[in-house]
């Protein structure tokens, strides 16, 4: 019995992490196959590869001795061959939406600022690495980021419009480099160099990557991008990571294992806070200790699913491929605690930003959708969605809120969530939100107003009555193109300033004045006035 219960938790553990002994007829027929096709045929497994039982399976599994089956004996469509070049690049821009404010405002170069829903409950989109120097990051409660920022920090509401521009210009280039290019997000994509007629050696890699870098940089108007290069999506993203913010690192093909082993396991996607925690309580660290586990342990540690992927990406077995343009079914954003939260204001603040997340995706896709949905997920791993259908689809991030707010209310979170997303479903190509939803007030910033000279700081947003909110583009009759600095007691202060200008004069005016209006971003190639 003993030696029935180790051979199915071994047949259990190959066959999640993708190895299974090829039946006599596919390892011949891919054999012939390949012959026909005059694709050179590799060394298959020995007579001992092919003969291995479960138990020996596990065994070598377990001392680091196994190495995936050869792909010239998997069955057809099984498994994708791993790549031998370093011919998938991330690219992934830095701090965008805050180096985005930066560029457009020159006054804050340089300077800490804090993109993200600026009221009492909000929470930071991105903070600029000057920022991040003072502790705050993505998630954050805006609350939190205050205090930790010095005076002056810049607190600005998202413009979506100028971050979708931006991110057009860049996925043209990226077009350019190969027809081949996977957008993740509006600030990050994959691109496949092994469709295009370029070099793939190691330092021609580097050298294309330093080039689109620079481009970039060039294009943008200063908005940089770190690039990672390698024979997989897993090691081309952490590359990108490593060494932001404008870095480059290119893993040469067969260095992937000697890469990734030093790396804390926090490094994996997959591994949040909590999965992190458990590892560290079993003593693994980084990398390389989790790939000395064995599967069946990871197995029942973490679930087939969940086991079998940490599994395979701790041994760098990633063969994703890079895929184009395709149709999305539903957009989603969720995020994971480091610790439960049990707190609903909390909670709330954090439906907000996903739910900002979640249409500025939409929007930049040019979609919109119906269905709402939250996910849940409690400190034992339950996990629950709540789904809500609209009468007509929208692309507003207060109307996604909105709903996502209405659904955690009928979730029991007294015991504390560890993760909690929202996804938008019912996809079109057009929104058609219903009026009183457009006209709803959004929460708006209010600031002493102030005839402060163009060095002066920033000053530090109130809660405010409806009105101008802090960061967003303008345009006076007299004075030209803006931004507002801040608002409040009836007064509205604006920077006249923009890319191609020097830190601008500050000037205030009435809320209702009838010379000031709302503008489009400003255009980073040309002059302003």
């Amino acid at each position: 019995m003993p030696d029935r219960r180790q051979a199915t938790r071994a047949n259990a553990a190959a066959a999640a992490i993708g190895y299974r002994r090829p039946a006599l007829g596919e390892v011949v027929g891919e054999i012939f196959a390949r012959i026909r096709a005059g694709v050179p045929t590799p060394r298959g497994p020995s007579t001992h590869d092919l003969a291995d039982g479960p138990r020996q399976l596990e065994s070598r599994a377990s001392a680091g001795k196994l190495a995936p089956l050869p792909r010239s004996v998997v069955a057809p469509g099984y498994r994708r061959k791993m790549r031998d070049t370093p011919s998938i690049l991330h690219v992934d821009l830095d701090a965008m939406f805050a180096s985005v404010e930066q560029r457009d405002k020159p006054s804050l170069r340089g300077r800490p600022v804090v993109v993200g829903g600026i009221g009492g409950r909000g929470v930071v989109a991105t903070a600029s690495y000057e920022a991040r120097a003072f502790g705050a990051r993505s998630a954050m409660p805006v609350a939190e980021a205050r205090r930790r920022c010095p005076p002056g920090t810049a607190f600005l509401v998202p413009r979506f419009a100028a971050y979708r521009r931006t991110s057009r210009v860049v996925m043209e280039l990226l077009a350019g480099v190969s027809p081949l290019v996977e957008a993740v997000s509006i600030d990050e994509a994959y691109v496949d160099l092994a469709v295009t007629d370029v070099t793939l050696e190691t330092r021609a890699v580097a050298a294309l990557a330093r080039d689109l870098k620079a481009r970039i940089r060039a294009a943008t108007g200063g908005v940089t991008g770190s690039v990672g290069a390698g024979t997989s999506k897993l090691i081309a993203k952490i590359g990108s990571d490593l060494h932001k913010p404008d870095g480059l690192t290119v893993v040469a093909p067969g260095q992937e294992r000697a890469f990734l082993g030093p790396l804390p396991v926090t490094a994996l996607s997959g591994v949040g806070p909590a999965t992190a925690e458990r590892l560290r309580r079993a003593g693994v660290h980084t990398i390389a200790d989790l790939a000395g586990l064995a599967p069946a342990d990871l197995l029942e540690r973490f679930g087939q699913a969940h086991g079998a992927a940490l599994y395979r990406l701790a041994r760098a077995d990633d063969d994703r491929p890079v895929v184009g343009e395709r149709e999305a079914k539903s957009v989603s954003a969720e995020e994971t605690f480091a610790a439960d939260v049990a707190d609903p204001a909390r909670l709330g603040a954090e439906l907000e930003l996903l739910a900002a997340q979640v249409g500025g995706r939409l929007r930049a896709a040019g979609l919109s959708g119906r269905t709402v949905t939250l996910k849940a997920r409690h400190f034992d791993f339950t996990t629950i969605t709540r789904s809500t259908t609209r009468a007509q689809p929208t692309d507003d991030s207060r109307v996604i809120a909105q709903a996502a707010r209405r659904l955690l209310g009928d979730v029991d979170v007294s015991g504390g969530l560890r993760l909690i997303g929202v996804g938008v479903s019912g996809l079109t190509e057009f929104a058609q939100d219903d009026l009183l939803s457009l006209l709803a007030p959004a929460v708006r910033q209010e600031t002493a107003p102030d005839q402060a000279p163009a060095e002066a700081a920033v000053p530090d947003p109130e809660p405010a009555r409806p009105g101008w909110r802090t960061g967003e583009d303008v345009r006076h009759d007299e004075h030209g193109a803006g931004w507002v600095w801040g608002s409040g007691r009836g007064r509205v202060t604006v920077r006249f300033e923009g890319p191609r200008t020097p830190p601008g004069p500050v000037r205030t005016f009435a809320v209702d004045d009838p010379a000031l209006h709302p503008d489009d971003p400003p255009d980073w190639h040309g002059d302003e006035g």
